[in-house]
């Protein structure tokens, strides 16, 4: 999920709920665990994600559930739908995975999920995958996002050491969104609270207006897909940053829904390179 090559595998796991903590009043963490979770390993990067399986409810599966086999097997508008959620954090002496989940109301698929789901309940899902965590080779790290980006700059600054220098612009809907990151890093985050306001409006405008430390940055710049596209021309065009020191995408795009977003999301990917370098 960044300008460079991710990393992902496509091993297939199983997940029991063991119970939902709501860290904000919109903000569902769901922690899993159980014996299909023995597989599962992650920690290299710190915006891993894992792609949710949530079966149709009028088509009956093969069982043991093989991915594999249904999308062998089946029509593709059998397949289970996919939902693409960071790993919050990953502990693997409990053997617990924990996802946050931004609650939008009664709409959408993986939200109202995670806002209901009973413990003991199970769900499939694929990963982990992942591209960025903070470059130890970097003088200071710039974390960009809103909500949907806000699980993996808490791990970022998470796995940040003492010593690392860190400024995050977080965007959320109100104060009672922000959270409590602790991290050992010399780290600033400025919470932007957009009300009624349209998502990222406030990070375009400040980051456009952060006079930048001196030395070598390296950024992670995630969330809405248009915000995403402006910070970017942003920083290549005005910033002179390179391709290496930016980690970037959009995770979705108001207006659509993760397949539709999916479906567009090559050709986004092309009109983002074709900015010139500066």
């Amino acid at each position: 999920m960044s300008d460079k090559p991710t990393s992902g595998r496509s091993m297939l796991h199983r997940g029991r709920v063991l119970r939902v903590e709501w860290v904000s009043p919109h903000m569902a963490r769901v922690v899993l665990g159980g014996e299909g979770l023995r597989e599962f390993t992650a920690g290299q990067y710190t915006d891993h994600y894992v792609k949710l399986l949530f079966p149709l409810e009028h088509v009956r599966y093969p069982e043991p559930f093989d991915i594999a086999a249904i999308r062998r097997d089946f029509p593709r508008d059998q397949w289970p739908r996919t939902r693409t959620y960071t790993v919050r954090r990953w502990d693997p002496d409990a053997g617990e995975l924990s996802v946050d989940f931004v609650q939008h109301g009664e709409g959408g698929l993986a939200g109202p999920w995670a806002a209901t789901v009973e413990p003991g309940e199970e769900i499939h899902f694929i990963g982990p995958g992942g591209g960025y965590a903070p470059g130890a080779e970097a003088d200071w790290h710039l974390l960009v996002g809103d909500e949907s980006a806000l699980p993996a700059i808490g791990a970022a600054l998470e796995a940040m050491p003492q010593g690392a220098v860190a400024k995050a612009f977080v965007e959320v809907s109100g104060p009672e969104e922000e959270q409590d990151i602790r991290t050992r890093a010399d780290a600033e985050i400025t919470w932007l609270h957009r009300g009624e306001g349209r998502v990222g409006d406030l990070l375009r405008e400040a980051v456009a207006g952060y006079c930048f430390p001196a030395g070598t940055v390296h950024a992670f710049v995630h969330g809405e897909a248009h915000f995403v596209k402006a910070l970017r021309h942003h920083f290549r065009l005005e910033r002179g940053l390179t391709r290496d020191q930016l980690s970037i995408s959009g995770y979705w795009r108001r207006g659509a829904d993760e397949d539709g977003w999916q479906s567009s999301k090559s050709e986004w990917n092309r009109d983002v390179e074709d900015a010139p370098a500066a």
